[in-house]
Order: structure tokens, then sequence, then C-alpha cells
């Protein structure tokens, strides 16, 4: 106790305060006081480098056991494909594995859920989307996770649209028809969404609000089973990946009317956007990156980002993601992710407060 009082005195002794202090002032350091000062700067250079070395030594034998790469939705749809592609290849680059975890629910939150709760440590990656990171952040009245707080973006990957879907038997050939239609008959006011919360969700919801037409939302467990009520005829429409979609569109069982991007897709040139089919200022694309808890080590976190980026930006990848899947493939950095989110998460907010959509 006594050491530690006169260091204590020792370090807020104000030593060259005064302009009167004769120039011999500095004698005061020797002594007992002045080995105890010495001793104090001694111990404070050995201790303060600590937390920065200890970062950089775990930094360098990091990865050193396998990586758990979490899937927010179940197995087949666009965010668990893109996990496994680059779950495959990171592990591949960092010579350990990394192991695809789907933990699907509540439109995402149930993975972000556990995501934002484990250890900052570069043991933990999330598959996140335009709902976990944005929509989510207004749909849900409470939500167990903060999008911003809990987590540290590491990669953009990728931007996909919507199409717009209807029964061929619905009479309709183009946007401004099933438009229309949903103004004429009260009855046809229905679209089908592969859940709440999600980007097909929303998109509906914008098409209501553009058109001024109340709709009612019909969620359901998956993309599947929406489609095939809407081939039936016992939904009007949908939004969703056109990759889901072309089965059925080439079977005869589904027709596509627009694409929601601001430019055509690759996959159907042919098809218009909707902005070009009538609807002026509807653009909508969903997107997938890649987050770490929050407090990842900024070596780690510096390594992930580069290494995520390489595997996009090879031509195997992006053949996948973009021919087979209809994504346009963007990669990106840290702070491009967190821009994104700036921008997004208060336009879902609006969008959402207008339609009065609610998750819970």
């Amino acid at each position: 106790m006594r050491c530690f009082k006169l260091s204590a005195r020792g370090v807020a002794a104000p030593a060259f305060s005064s302009a009167a202090t004769p120039v011999a002032r500095p004698r005061r350091f020797t002594g007992a006081s002045g080995i105890r000062r010495a001793a104090l700067s001694a111990v404070v250079a050995l201790f303060l480098p600590v937390p920065l070395l200890s970062v950089a030594q775990t930094a360098d034998k990091w990865p050193s056991r396998p990586i758990t790469y979490v899937v927010p939705f179940t197995p087949g749809g666009s965010t668990d494909v893109i996990g496994r592609v680059i779950a495959q290849k990171l592990g591949e680059a960092l010579g350990q594995p990394v192991i695809v975890d789907n933990r699907p629910g509540a439109a995402g939150a149930v993975g972000a859920a556990f995501v934002a709760k484990a250890k900052p440590d570069g043991y933990t990656l999330f598959g996140g989307t335009i709902s976990t990171h944005a929509i989510n952040a207004s749909l849900y009245k409470s939500l167990p996770y903060d999008p911003v707080k809990d987590f540290d973006p590491i990669s953009l990957v990728a931007f996909l649209p919507n199409v717009l879907i209807v029964d061929p038997n619905l009479g309709v050939n183009s946007v401004a028809e099933l438009i229309a239609l949903l103004k004429k008959d009260p009855s046809r006011r229905t679209f089908a969404s592969s859940g709440a919360g999600t980007s097909t969700h929303l998109a509906g919801e914008m098409l209501g609000d553009m058109i001024g037409v109340k709709l009612t939302h019909i969620p359901y467990k998956g993309t599947p089973p929406a489609m095939l009520d809407v081939s039936s005829g016992q939904v009007t429409f949908m939004f969703d990946q056109i990759t889901a979609a072309l089965p059925l569109v080439q079977g005869g069982k589904l027709k596509l009317l627009a694409v929601t991007s601001a430019k055509r897709m690759a996959l159907a040139p042919e098809l218009p956007t909707m902005q070009e089919a009538g609807v002026k200022g509807f653009e909508m694309a969903s997107w997938q990156a890649v987050y770490a808890p929050k407090g990842l080590p900024a070596p780690i976190a510096q390594r992930l980002s580069a290494e995520i980026n390489k595997i996009l930006l090879t031509p195997e990848v992006k053949d996948k993601l973009s021919n087979q899947l209809g994504m346009e493939v963007v990669a990106g950095s840290p702070a491009q992710l967190a821009a994104l989110m700036q921008k997004e998460i208060p336009r879902w907010s609006e969008l959402v407060r207008k339609s009065g959509a609610r998750a819970d």
C-alpha cells in the first residue's frame, strides 16, 4: 500500500510546472524518490504494450481449429449456397475446416442472435442478409440482437434481385395488367412470401404502397409452398428469386412479369424491370454479406475480408453465383458494408412504418 501511495503521488507531482523553477530542479529526481519514479516508469513501459502484443499473437496463431459459419436459413436457399461456397474456399485458404451451421427461424433472427452472443475470436462467422441486418431492425418489436452494435462487418458478397411471379392462368401478361386487376378485384389482393420479414415480403408491401392498394400478405415457411399456392391460383402473386422460379416457369406453371433491380438480369434479359414496366421508383435487391461477432481483433477481420474478397472474385465462384444463381457478385470492404447498412436500415424502417407490416 505504501509503495502505491508514493507512486501515485510521484506521478501527480508537477515536475516543471513553474516558470520560476531553477534549472537545477531536475536534481529532485535523485535519491529514493527518483528511484521510485524510475521504477514506476519502467513498470508502465513494461505493461502498456501487453494488450497490443496479445492481439497480434492471437492473430498470428489464428486459426488453430475449425471455424463455424452460421447460416440463418434452411439448407438450399441462396444464403446457404453462398455460405457453402465461401466455407469450402475459405477453409482451403486458411488451412482449417469451415463448417456450415444452419440455424433458421424468424427471418434469420434466431441465427443472428446466436452469433451476436458468440466469442469474437474469429471462430464464428455469420451469413447475413438484407433481412437480418436491415429489415428486421424495424419489423420486429423485440429483436434479440442489434444489427449494428452486435456485429463487425467483414465483407459484402452479392446483390440478388427478385422477380414478380404470377399464375399463367391468372390472365395477366404484364405488370400493368396485374395492377389493374388488383385495383379492380379486392378478392385478388393477396401475395405470398417465403416468410415474414424477408425481402420477398417487403417487396410485396412496397408494390401495394406504390400503387395505393392495401394488399394481404400470406407468409409461408419457405419458397416452395408459396410458389405452389401461386401456381394453383390460391394466391395472386409473389416476389422471389429467379432461380427458385425457373423450373416452374419452364414447366408452364408460373409466369415472370418483371425484375425488381434497377437493371435487367443476365439470366433473363427479356424481362423488364419494375420501373420499365411502369412502377416508377420501384427498385429493390436483397443482399448477402459476411459478419462476425462485435469485437473481432482487427488483424483477423482484415485477413478474413481479404480472403473472402479473393474467393468471390475468382472466375469459378463468380460464374456459380452469377450465371447459375442470378446474383450480382460485388464483394466489398467492411466500410462499404457498414455504409450500405446505414442507408438500408432507415429505408426499410420507413416502408415498415407506412405499410404497418409486423413479424411479431
